[in-house]
């Protein structure tokens, strides 16, 4: 699903900044997105483990900034640069959760609902200031911060969306096939129905952090929690190879650089 014909009318000077800054939204963006939301959930869960919880949300937090600063710094989309930052908002946005309901004892069923209304600020403020919510109109560098602000409160909320569904009697794997046939939906009213393209983005993005996560969980768990039990570890080293193998050919294919939007 794309935006593109929601920027036809834009000049082409805009065209062209927009598609430096992110990828197109291919198949491979989809399949790369999940391994990132998977790959982040375990990753941020053995880190904790393995560092404590503190040291752990400290690297998290300097990964974050340092991977974003480089983001904000490049003037064109780079698939490592920009997948590394979508990596780390992966991790920081699972601690993130993690801090209220572990740290904080913030039930999922309260912050659930308090980062799906952080993002629908987000959306708000965004859509006020700039008037568009398209990935495809971001050239400025408000936009941007619009952006991965929405992208972080994406990651926040579809930690505590898996987790609330795995704890209230679904399991792992029941989450991740509820959220797999729920990221269907947007598609569908897409292609078949009255939903924009901005809004089945979004909508699909948002369902694709607690289906990744739910899968790598899953695979992670021990047998005692319906899972796996291959460990934190192996699951977060596996998914890290299978982003690195896709992001290196992107890399080298440059199969999702917009180059279909200066037409």
């Amino acid at each position: 699903m794309t935006t593109d014909h929601l920027i036809g009318k834009r000049p082409l000077r805009h065209v062209r900044q927009a598609a430096s800054k992110v990828p197109e939204v291919t198949v491979y963006f989809w399949i790369i997105k999940v391994l990132t939301t998977g790959m982040g959930e375990t990753a941020s869960d053995f880190l904790a483990q393995a560092l404590g919880p503190v040291p752990a949300v400290g690297l998290g937090g300097i990964g974050l900034v340092a991977a974003l600063t480089v983001q904000f710094a490049v003037r064109r989309y780079v698939a490592w640069i920009y997948w590394t930052a979508i990596v780390m908002v992966s991790v920081f946005g699972t601690m993130a959760a993690d801090v209220l309901h572990v740290g904080l004892g913030v039930p999922y069923t309260l912050s659930t609902p308090f980062f799906l209304a952080g993002l629908a600020a987000v959306f708000a403020l965004w859509y006020r200031s700039e008037r568009t919510l398209s990935i495809h109109s971001i050239h400025t560098r408000r936009r941007e911060a619009f952006y991965w602000a929405a992208v972080l409160a994406t990651f926040a909320l579809g930690t505590a969306a898996g987790d609330l569904t795995a704890t209230i009697g679904l399991g792992y794997l029941g989450s991740a096939v509820l959220y797999a046939a729920a990221i269907a939906v947007p598609a569908v009213a897409h292609r078949w129905g009255n939903l924009n393209a901005v809004a089945a983005f979004w909508a699909a993005y948002v369902i694709t952090r607690p289906l990744g996560a739910s899968v790598a969980d899953w695979m992670a768990v021990g047998h005692g929690r319906g899972g796996l039990g291959l460990g934190l570890g192996p699951v977060t080293l596996s998914w890290t190879v299978a982003i690195l193998g896709f992001v290196g050919y992107l890399a080298a294919s440059r199969k999702d650089v917009q180059r279909d939007a200066v037409r």
